[in-house]
């Protein structure tokens, strides 16, 4: 089987799992996970990631993280590179410690993602690294549920919204929503492309972009991308309607993103948030 095409775009989200080299363990003891997490909020304050749910497993990881910045690769090459590094180090060995290429499966907000969250976090419980999965360290769980306190980059925000408005009240129902997930299918089952989860809809629309990124890979003819400048004039900007068609352009067909869209545009992120959400559900 080929290996997939690698899919960026600004504001994607995906289920990130890495492997270590020749299934070998990535973690020797606590320390090397500590020392991962610090690696991954380094990471994280460097490339604007979000990080939805994590866990950490003896031999690989899984992450569930949000890409506002459409700079996926380039922060795993730090996340892996940097650690392998301390690693080597701390232990005084050398060579790799990841398997070749991380796998990175794009994720479908609605209906995938919050499933996606509670499969991630009961990985201990199906692999019996633990009995309860309160007692199990090395994933977002306890900081989720509000048994411990979350680290910075540590996003439980979105999560947490599902289920209540009061955080005591959120995270007592998000507990009973993962206990309820105990044995569970994996929602990994439905992957369709190698590297896509979401509804029909969904996975045309990214398949779509996937040929367009092939027929750039084989050095077809590209249209040249217009620049901010010439997609927001004094008109455009004057125009509710035009601006929202041209920010929207501006996002899914030109790549460019929200931040510099709402600079160009001259009003504020969370309207071009909110302008590219409602002609992502109109989709």
């Amino acid at each position: 089987m080929s290996r997939p095409i690698r899919l960026e775009f600004p504001g994607a989200i995906y289920h990130v799992t890495t492997r270590g080299n020749a299934g070998e363990g990535i973690f020797i003891d606590d320390q090397d996970r500590q020392e991962f997490l610090t690696v991954l909020g380094e990471v994280v304050s460097r490339t604007g990631w979000i990080v939805h749910a994590y866990v950490l497993m003896d031999n690989h990881y899984h992450l569930l993280i949000e890409v506002p910045n459409s700079n996926l690769s380039r922060g795993m090459r730090q996340l892996n590179g940097v650690y392998t590094q301390r690693f080597n180090n701390r232990h005084g060995c050398g060579g790799r410690v990841f398997q070749g290429r991380f796998k990175a499966i794009l994720i479908e907000r609605d209906g995938y993602m919050l499933e996606l969250c509670r499969y991630l976090v009961l990985n201990p419980l199906r692999l019996k690294a633990v009995k309860n999965i309160s007692r199990y360290r090395w994933s977002s769980y306890r900081a989720t549920a509000g048994e411990v306190q979350a680290p910075v980059w540590l996003n439980t925000a979105w999560l947490l919204g599902h289920f209540g408005r009061t955080s005591s009240v959120a995270q007592r129902k998000y507990a009973e929503f993962v206990a309820a997930g105990v044995g569970s299918p994996s929602p990994l089952s439905e992957v369709k492309s190698q590297i896509l989860l979401g509804s029909s809809a969904f996975v045309k629309k990214m398949k779509l972009r996937l040929l367009t990124k092939t027929d750039i890979k084989h050095g077809k003819k590209q249209t040249k991308r217009p620049s901010l400048h010439s997609l927001f004039p004094v008109r455009i900007r004057k125009d509710k309607a035009l601006r929202n068609d041209s920010i929207k352009r501006a996002y899914q067909e030109y790549g460019y993103t929200m931040a510099a869209i709402a600079d160009a545009a001259q009003i504020h992120f969370s309207t071009v948030s909110k302008v590219i959400k409602m002609g992502e559900q109109a989709l």
